[in-house]
Parts: structure tokens; C-alpha cells; sequence
């Protein structure tokens, strides 16, 4: 493969997204080290098939949108590989297909490990890779993307690799999943908000189109609001380290909200969906930090 095909490849999977899913299993695993029941081999493996399982929802992502007329030369947002013809169809879907099988491979010992619980969340991740845009009631398509993000790669992806590495779950898991998991929709609320022209034409009924781009405003806002506000809880059972530390990204959060609340939908919601994804990542790394070197849990 020449380095065209590698880039364009490098475009198909869309690597600013991929933060979605690392950060999760790194802040599961932070909270885990300071609980003294980090396994960081099964953090590993949980990592890879995380990672495949995003890059295959990015492909399905690709080729349905197109099916779909979602995406279209009117397109506002970065060039996606099937609709400008950089790959045919079935060659994405072959990408997908063999992500799939990744997925699949690196979570063979996240299911040893886990058993039965990881082995149902494991089928149902990798389901929803293709019903987030396809099957009869494709999720995006219904305004329930962001509900999913949430969900998937918040509390189920802490919460499953917290599970892993302690075989328990508690309290601690469940907010750092939460808080992951607001942060990574405000990615989603803003990629919706940039492309509702569009998405109203290929009838994607987003939360942007179903309620309007005022709605969806406010909605990333409260997103960003209770991810910082329950620091609160940190600081509360865990020192002032814990709790403060991830405020060093507020002035990001704020410049966000307000540009998005200055700025009408266009191409320059691309700037704003990459520092979405720099607060996302950062919010989670710095956090994650901060369980390793911050004072003792009372």
C-alpha cells in the first residue's frame, strides 16, 4: 500500500475520534491503580478491542450515512471516504468487517477474565457498532446518539473495566463513567449541531433537528456543567488534588460553550468538535492523574 492509500485509510477511521475510546479504559484503570486492583495486561486488551470496536462503528458510519444521502457533497464536516470516493463501498466494509474480527480477538481474554457480564457487553458493543447508523431503527437517525455515547462510552466502558480489574464495581466507577461519558455526547451534540441542514434533508433526526440548534445549545452546556460540577464528589472523598485538578480545563469548557453560542452551524464547527475532543481527552487524562499521585482517599 502506497502512502496515499495509508493516509486515506488514516482518514477512514477518523483518529481524532479515537480518544472516545482510550480515555475511558485509561481512567478506569487510574481509578483501579489507586484501589490497588489495576491489571493493566486485561487494561491492554480491553484497550485494542475498544479501539477496534470504534474504528468499526467510524466505518459502518461511513458507508450507511452515504447510503442514506446523509452524507453528500454538501457536506460540512471532514471528508468521509465513501461519499468522495476515495474507497468503494465494500472495501469499507471490509475494514469494518476485519476491525470486527480485531475486536473480537483482543476481547477473547477481556471475556475469559470477565465471564458471562463482559461476554453480554462485548456482544452488545459490537451490535451497536452497526445499529448506531444501521438495522431498522438506526439510533443516530432517531436523536438517541447521544444518549448512546453516554452510555457506551461512558458508564459501560469504566464501568466494565473497572469490573475487570477489581470483579466488583462500586460508587467511584459509576460517577467517573458518568463524567466520561457527558463529556464525550458534547463531541456528538456538536457533530450533530454543525450538520443539521444536512441532517434534516436525509431526514437524520437528530436531537438538532427534532428540537432545534437552541436546544442542543443548552444541551452541551448542562453536558459540560454536571461533568464538572461532580468533581464536587472527588474533592468530597478524595482531597482538594482530586477534585481540583481537572479544573485546569474549565477555561476550555467555557471558550467551547461560548463560541458554540456566538456561532451559527457551519465549517467552523470543525474547530470546535477538536477542542471538544482536546477537553474530552484532557478532562479524563488529568483526572486520571490525579488518583494516581493525589492524597490518600478518606
Amino acid at each position: 500500500m502506497n502512502k496515499t492509500g495509508i493516509k486515506n485509510w488514516w482518514l477512514a477511521i477518523r483518529p481524532k475520534t479515537l480518544t472516545a475510546a482510550i480515555i475511558p479504559i485509561a481512567a478506569a484503570t487510574a481509578l483501579a491503580h489507586r484501589h490497588g486492583v489495576a491489571q493493566f495486561g486485561i487494561a491492554f486488551c480491553a484497550l485494542g478491542s475498544a479501539l477496534a470496536i470504534q474504528i468499526a462503528t467510524n466505518l459502518i458510519n461511513d458507508f450507511i450515512d452515504f447510503d442514506k444521502g446523509a452524507d453528500t457533497e454538501e457536506r460540512l464536516g471532514p471528508v468521509r471516504v465513501t461519499q468522495s470516493g476515495l474507497f468503494t463501498r465494500g472495501q469499507v466494509k471490509a475494514a469494518a468487517a476485519t476491525a470486527i474480527s480485531l475486536a473480537v480477538l483482543f476481547g477473547a481474554p477481556v471475556v475469559v477474565v470477565g465471564g458471562w457480564p463482559l461476554l453480554t457487553v462485548g456482544v452488545i458493543s459490537l451490535f451497536m457498532a452497526y445499529a448506531y447508523t444501521g438495522g431498522p431503527w438506526p439510533l443516530a437517525y432517531l436523536g438517541l446518539g447521544d444518549i448512546f455515547v453516554i452510555v457506551f462510552f461512558g458508564l459501560v466502558s469504566v464501568c466494565g473495566v473497572y469490573f475487570l480489574e477489581a470483579q466488583t464495581l462500586n460508587r467511584d466507577a459509576v460517577v467517573l463513567g458518568f463524567q466520561i461519558g457527558l463529556l464525550a455526547a458534547v463531541l456528538i451534540a456538536i457533530n450533530n449541531l454543525r450538520d443539521v441542514a444536512q441532517d434534516v434533508k436525509a431526514h437524520k433526526k437528530t436531537l438538532a433537528v427534532r428540537f432545534g440548534v437552541a436546544f442542543v445549545r443548552r444541551e452541551i452546556m448542562m453536558l459540560i456543567v454536571v461533568a464538572f460540577a461532580l468533581q464536587l464528589y472527588w474533592a468530597s472523598n478524595y482531597g482538594w488534588v482530586v477534585g481540583l485538578a481537572p479544573l485546569f480545563m474549565l477555561p476550555l469548557a467555557i471558550k467551547i460553550v461560548r463560541q458554540i453560542a456566538r456561532t451559527e452551524p457551519s465549517r467552523a464547527y470543525n474547530q470546535f468538535l477538536a477542542q471538544s475532543a482536546a477537553l474530552h481527552a484532557g478532562f479524563g487524562l488529568i483526572l486520571s492523574l490525579a488518583f494516581l499521585v493525589g492524597n490518600a482517599a478518606k
